[in-house]
């Protein structure tokens, strides 16, 4: 069975959806988790506008997916310009069915602290306001058509933050800002979901946890399971068969769940036991003073 067939809540799943035929809004979708659920989707009949802030890399995989795609260039975190990637999507498809939320930056590595304060709004901007603005002028059409939006979480929304809290901050408000969504959607017939991941490869983990020092030394103190990887596809996967689902929430990989079902109990527990830790100690005081070395 695969990362992205399992499903342990699938009691809460809606009526099966079929793209086939849709039409679907991708943001962050030159590369990574975003190109990935394109190719998947495109597969399975949909119409696809793939929408980045890299307009060669959006053109480059809209021209290799097919007629069925489109590469549009937006910034999220631009409001204006995504109340016009709505109307482009519409314009070239005449729908707009699905919509995943998908685009995400990472701060560098730094402590509320000593942060500088223009990298925790950009993080803020692109994560959180960037979803809404995605979201917001689509669910007009979304909802005449009674389909169907994914935001992109992770499981950092609900592990601690130290030494990069913008993102975990954002992601946290993601998941909520999912949640109310899927709520608000059901009264008048469509569905949302959010959509969790842990550690997958891709070209930000590889920059945030492996070419870097003071992140290789993070990733090593994640426990197993949680330090298991998987493939941007696996990840594309998942999305694309909670989408098939009308899914409330998707997490992969799996040895996230117990965590994410727990995390009431955990938390409490894992919160005290890395304020205590003199490994966590010395790595926030290695932040701090690569930032301070840096600015000086």
């Amino acid at each position: 069975m695969g990362i992205g067939a399992w499903n342990p809540l699938g009691w809460m799943a809606g009526p099966s959806y079929d793209v086939n035929g849709k039409a679907v809004l991708i943001t962050g979708a030159g590369q990574g988790i975003g190109l990935e659920l394109a190719k998947i989707l495109y597969a399975r009949g949909a119409s696809v506008a793939l929408a980045d802030i890299d307009e060669a890399g959006a053109r480059a995989a809209a021209a290799a997916l097919g007629e069925r795609a489109v590469a549009i260039t937006a910034d999220v975190a631009d409001r204006e310009a995504m109340e016009q990637v709505t109307a482009q999507v519409v314009e070239r498809f005449g729908r707009l069915d699905v919509v995943v939320a998908n685009a995400g930056i990472v701060p560098k590595p730094a402590t509320l602290r000593v942060m500088n304060g223009r990298d925790f709004d950009r993080v803020i901007g692109v994560n959180l306001t960037g979803v809404f603005n995605t979201v917001r002028p689509a669910l007009e059409q979304v909802i005449a058509a009674k389909g169907h939006v994914v935001v992109v979480s992770s499981a950092a929304a609900f592990a601690p933050g130290a030494g990069g809290s913008p993102y975990m901050i954002s992601k946290a408000a993601v998941e909520q800002l999912g949640r109310a969504l899927r709520v608000e959607l059901a009264a008048v017939g469509a569905s949302a979901g959010v959509a969790y991941f842990g550690v997958v490869e891709t070209a930000m983990t590889h920059d945030t946890l492996d070419d870097d020092e003071l992140g290789r030394r993070l990733g090593d103190m994640l426990p197993w399971p949680l330090s298991i990887r998987i493939t941007a596809h696996e990840a594309a996967l998942t999305i694309a068969d909670g989408i098939a689902r009308r899914a409330p929430r998707t997490i992969a990989p799996i040895g996230w769940e117990p965590y994410a079902l727990l995390r009431g109990a955990v938390n409490v527990v894992l919160d005290s036991t890395m304020a205590r830790d003199a490994r966590v100690h010395e790595l926030v005081n290695a932040v701090e003073q690569r930032v301070w070395g840096t600015e000086r």
